[in-house]
């Protein structure tokens, strides 16, 4: 496999990580965005190969099976994400360094495999409360799965340790500033 850059972002539901993501791809042109795999059904404006790559379960078993997932993880009870080898080294190949968007299991699951290849950045609210209050905005949740999203929000906030930077999104606008002074420091 060829050997480049690797930034990862993770979070719980409604830091802002996606968000700030994006406009790390629109800033910074060397930085490509990893598309990941998953088993759950598209949302209405979400396309296959853009927003993820969405395989049946089956599908993605055998990807896993036959070694061709960088990491994976059960996310959420019978959904699986994952990373394709395949979407990884086309961007390296390209001559561009990877950004993935991704849960924190998996993302500790990368930065240990690609060691110091790869910045992992974990990006966090005030608190759970701002969280709650950022999820309960977006009104994309049923109050089942916003206490769904708001339980494993704790859960995952307790992997911060694992990443090489904390960053706590009070401004979003200063958190995108903040995440491209650290990514282009790591890139140089």
């Amino acid at each position: 496999m060829s050997q480049g850059k690797a930034v990862i972002f993770c979070a719980p539901s409604g830091a802002g990580k996606t968000t700030i993501v994006r406009e790390l791809v629109k800033r910074l042109p060397e930085l490509k965005f990893s598309v990941s795999a998953t088993t759950r059904p598209p949302r209405p404006e979400e396309e296959n190969g853009k927003d993820y790559f969405f395989l049946s379960k089956e599908e993605f078993e055998k990807k896993e099976a036959d070694g061709e997932l960088f990491e994976w993880q059960e996310v959420y009870r019978g959904t699986y994400y994952g990373t394709l080898k395949s979407e990884v080294e086309r961007i390296w190949m390209a001559g561009n360094q990877v950004i993935f968007d991704i849960d924190v299991v998996g993302g500790s699951n990368l930065k240990k495999r690609l060691g110091d290849q790869a910045l992992a950045i974990f990006v966090n609210a005030e608190s759970v409360d701002v969280l709650r209050e950022r999820l309960t905005k977006r009104n994309t949740e049923t109050p089942e799965s916003l206490e769904k999203r708001i339980n494993k929000a704790v859960e995952e906030m307790a992997f911060e340790p694992k990443f090489d930077y904390t960053l706590i999104n009070r401004d979003l606008q200063e958190a995108i500033s903040e995440a491209e002074r650290v990514v282009k420091a790591f890139l140089k």
